[in-house]
């Protein structure tokens, strides 16, 4: 394992420093008996603490996933990236491999449902771990932004997230009867949530006290990936992160849900 970071506060002092390593890739073992990698990024505390379980975008777990899994475990959660391509062409792709990246995610709604097997399995495997509060959160990035919706639904988890969603409309009627927090972020300018999209989602929180949602103007799809290049947003990042975090504290138990209204 790498060399740990030290992170010191802002008056530069070292007292109050938290120590953060980096993850590792490891094997859940999948219902059909086949194992699948997994990013896991532990807190430097013994824990009982929630975790968050990444849904990659169709690129896969690649540096910006493993980042953001790093990130939230240096803010005290379990973090973990499960591979939901390994049925087809496994591993993290770039941005160059257009073609590849698509055929892996074909046919989109088979694959989805598909990939709810890693999810739940997933968080099944989260439950050896001796440091998790048996609480998770499900964070959906583009392609994986459904099981935002999904994973509170009907996979076991306690909250769901996306950012940039894709194809989130096919999956609007799965809201009703969730009782869990979804938080469901998007830009105004994300070429995959047109605008009917974004207005039919504007209608569910009035009526779903449960559902957030925050459109940001001029924002783009990706915003949360570094290697989106212009697509990127600092700030909107950084919203989403604290809002993500904020969900994560609550399922800590004991205080009631953090929630802005947009």
């Amino acid at each position: 394992m790498g060399a740990a970071a030290w992170f010191e506060t802002t008056n530069g002092r070292k007292d109050a420093r938290e120590k953060r390593m980096p993850g590792k890739t490891i094997q859940i073992r999948g219902r059909a008996g086949s194992d699948f990698d997994c990013y896991l990024a532990m807190p430097p505390a013994d824990g009982p603490v929630p975790a968050v379980v990444l849904a990659s975008a169709i690129h896969g777990v690649d540096k910006d996933l493993r980042d953001l899994a790093d990130e939230f475990a240096s803010h005290g959660f379990i973090a973990a990236a499960p591979d939901l391509f390994w049925r087809t062409i496994p591993g993290p792709l770039t941005r160059a491999d257009g073609q590849r990246t698509t055929q892996r995610g074909q046919p989109r709604a088979e694959k989805i449902k598909t990939g709810e097997a890693d999810m739940a399995d997933t968080l099944a495997g989260l439950q050896n771990l001796p440091q998790f509060n048996g609480r998770a959160a499900v964070m959906g990035f583009c392609y994986g932004g459904p099981y935002a919706i999904l994973g509170p639904k009907r996979l076991g988890y306690a909250a769901g997230i996306s950012c940039h969603g894709t194809r989130l409309q096919d999956y609007i009627g799965e809201l009703d009867g969730v009782t869990a927090p979804v938080c469901i972020i998007w830009g105004d300018e994300d070429n995959q949530a047109p605008p009917e999209v974004l207005d039919a989602f504007r209608a569910v929180p009035p009526r779903m006290s449960n559902v957030e949602l925050h459109i940001f103007p001029g924002i783009k799809h990706a915003y949360m990936m570094p290697d989106a290049g212009a697509a990127f947003s600092r700030t909107t990042r950084e919203f989403s992160m604290a809002r993500a975090l904020a969900i994560l504290n609550d399922l800590h138990g004991g205080g009631e849900r953090l929630r802005k209204a947009s």
